[in-house]
């Protein structure tokens, strides 16, 4: 029985070595990287001159100050960063020594979440058009959802198309097994 246990820790030291080349191998890649609240730019500031290559999207917000109000940079996502790397456990260490830092999303250092590059790509040009950007809640096709605006203010239902500015949010009689659907401003629309 001993035996059978020293080889499933050989064998899973081995396929971390592997994750690790893999990694390696695939080349750069983009993490997210979870920081402690209002820490973003001084996460980023340190790792960038340790020579990693770091995305920390911005959009401006209006700030009440000693009463007085002025636009503001601040983090587009609070409280994360992207991170582009190889990632293999040296630089997994180095990453998460950097004070302001809670964690790299994913599972351990050979399991990180990866960041789609299309993902990150639309969110770069997105910043670099200038356009008015605001924060907008996640809402995805078929989450339940609750109008929290307008004529239909505190009706709940599913989310089952979302346009640009709108989405169609489905009002279900379950006694009945009917549904309408109603096309709602997604700006009024809130996850449940």
């Amino acid at each position: 029985m001993s035996q059978v246990q020293i080889f499933d820790v050989a064998d899973t030291d081995e396929r971390r070595r592997i994750a690790c080349a893999d990694a390696v191998a695939a080349g750069p890649q983009w993490h997210a990287l979870w920081t402690h609240s209002h820490c973003e730019q001084m996460v980023r500031d340190q790792l960038t001159a340790k020579g990693f290559e770091m995305f920390l999207p911005t959009i401006d917000v209006w700030s009440r100050r000693a009463g007085v109000r002025r636009r503001i940079s601040a983090p587009m996502f609070s409280g994360y960063l992207f991170l582009r790397h190889a990632m293999d456990k040296p630089s997994y260490i180095e990453v998460r020594k950097t004070r302001g830092l809670v964690n790299i999303l994913g599972e351990s250092w050979d399991r990180l979440a990866v960041v789609p590059v299309g993902e990150i790509a639309a969110i770069q040009t997105t910043v670099q058009s200038r356009l008015p950007i605001l924060p907008h809640a996640y809402l995805r096709e078929g989450q339940r959802v609750r109008i929290v605006r307008g004529p239909l203010a505190n009706v709940e239902g599913i989310l089952v198309r979302q346009k640009p500015r709108s989405g169609w949010v489905v009002l279900a009689i379950q006694l009945l097994r009917q549904s309408v659907a109603v096309e709602v401003d997604c700006t009024w629309i809130t996850a449940l």
